[in-house]
């Protein structure tokens, strides 16, 4: 999976977004550390270790770098997308529950975290390993990286 550039100064308002997600009764926030291990143990049960770890860095930026994505009916976690956890100007990992999935819920975490990055002041954001290259393509102008695989993940350590 290549790499992807995106434009931070060209992204959709967070705004929009954020309002489909209320009338979805979702809610979009931050982690705090509280909460961590049950992050934690949710992206490990759904999406493996390796993100898990990924997202725990994230939890240890202050403020942290990982969004979630809340169902305010079940007050569960649904969805999550992390920034600066790998490396500087990183967007992912990033995930949704498969029953969430198609509800724009990884398009409001996308966006979400890429506003944190234009927030820490950078013009461009990597998105690492990206998986949907079209849908990041679509959402947020992303441009493959030419070259970039394997990236950044060359030679890591694997289960």
């Amino acid at each position: 999976m290549p790499d992807m550039l995106v434009k931070l100064y060209e992204l959709p308002k967070f705004e929009s977004i954020s309002t489909a997600m209320e009338e979805q009764d979702i809610t979009i926030r931050r982690g705090i550390p509280p909460e961590k291990h049950l992050v934690l143990r949710w992206i490990g049960e759904h999406f493996g270790e390796g993100w898990a770890s990924e997202a725990d860095v994230a939890f240890a930026n202050k403020p942290s770098t990982i969004y979630l994505a809340i169902d305010n009916k079940t007050k569960q976690l649904v969805g999550f997308g992390c920034f600066e956890a790998t490396y500087k100007c990183y967007f992912g990992p990033t995930g949704v529950h498969p029953d969430y999935r198609g509800k724009e819920i990884g398009k409001a975490l996308l966006i979400a975290c890429l506003h944190g990055l234009a927030h820490l002041g950078y013009a461009y954001a990597v998105i690492g390993g990206a998986g949907p290259v079209e849908f990041y393509g679509k959402t947020v102008g992303a441009i493959e990286i030419p070259d970039s695989v394997p990236g950044i993940y060359k030679g890591m350590l694997r289960e």
